[in-house]
């Protein structure tokens, strides 16, 4: 009940105050609802990140095609949004929040096109369902899936990153760019690697403002010997892109959503170490030891004379013998 007191008397009205849907504390009512609560449940290792890609409500064919490769890059930790949506991801945040908490989703890709801002890809990442970083990036030049006729990678390959040039550990904003293209394209965390699931290579140049992204199959080749010869075979998608607007997190934010929880932490252990090529180094605390009764190796030539040992028992130094 809210009260107001005005100047001639007190008007009281009695409401409830609009809650947002997915805000409100749901009790599950089947076993359906309970998994899918638990699955949205925070967790000390979290699950592999979903990307949701998004068209706005202008985008032209280029960048629907762009997004339809990306997606077919990312399967099956992507979710496609195919109907147009009318937003503004650096006027307007949103409506981006809400479909990240509906899809449960922590990465976007949101395609547009218009007159000052052709072929535009606004790519980012959210922490609480709240957007982090946010970078516009403008599509120059595009090669489809389609267009590269050689063969493909299975879907849900994990891909192996590279990045080249000095833009990437230089400028702030490719080096956040960086840690954003690692977040959206590196997949699962496993936990064993065989040489045969190394087949897919996505390879980032940054040099002259320009970002070029390349994709690549691996073929393993007969060498001779042991190990095989390695060639790279283009697959697509590529793409040329360009910086525009970035909007980046404070210092403070983006190292709170860096912050491990205490679990996840290893413990340190007493008096062990490594060294900087991983070997393991063990310290063992002992009693001091009398070394006068410690067992060698016993050797005819070391051994003493009966007049040496009776000499010791009695306490007398044995004689000398006089040297011919």
């Amino acid at each position: 009940m809210i009260v107001l007191g005005g100047g001639g008397g007190v008007c009281s009205w009695s409401g409830s105050v609009a809650m947002d849907p997915l805000d409100r504390v749901v009790k599950p009512k089947t076993k359906r609802a309970k998994r899918f609560l638990e699955k949205r449940e925070p967790k000390l290792k979290e699950n592999t990140k979903i990307a949701m890609l998004i068209k706005g409500g202008n985008a032209n064919l280029r960048v629907t095609e762009v997004l339809k490769d990306i997606y077919a890059v990312k399967k099956p930790f992507a979710v496609l949004y195919r109907k147009k949506n009318i937003t503004r991801p650096f006027e307007d945040q949103t409506s981006l929040e809400f479909f990240s908490k509906k899809s449960d989703c922590s990465l976007f890709l949101f395609g547009s096109h218009n007159k000052k801002r052709p072929n535009n890809l606004v790519i980012g990442r959210m922490f609480d369902y709240h957007i982090l970083d946010m970078i516009e990036l403008g599509v120059e030049k595009f090669v489809s899936l389609k267009d590269v006729k050689n063969s493909k990678c299975p879907e849900g390959t994990k891909p192996m990153l590279i990045f080249a040039g000095d833009m990437f550990d230089v400028n702030e904003e490719y080096r956040r760019l960086k840690s954003l293209l690692i977040d959206f394209f590196r997949g699962p965390t496993v936990p064993n690697i065989r040489l045969a699931g190394l087949e897919y290579v996505l390879h980032f140049t940054a040099v002259d403002g320009k970002i070029y992204m390349r994709s690549y199959k691996v073929l393993l080749k007969k060498s001779g010997c042991k190990i095989p010869r390695i060639e790279l075979e283009e697959m697509g998608p590529s793409l040329d892109l360009v910086m525009r607007r970035t909007h980046l997190a404070s210092d403070d934010l983006y190292k709170l959503s860096l912050k491990q929880p205490k679990a996840l932490k290893p413990k340190k252990k007493k008096n062990i170490s490594h060294d900087v090529f991983g070997t393991t180094y063990g310290r063992i605390h002992m009693q001091k030891q009398d070394l006068g009764k410690l067992q060698t190796r016993k050797m005819k030539g070391l051994k003493k004379r009966p007049a040496e040992k009776a000499a010791e028992d009695s306490g007398v130094s044995p004689k000398k013998s006089k040297s011919a």
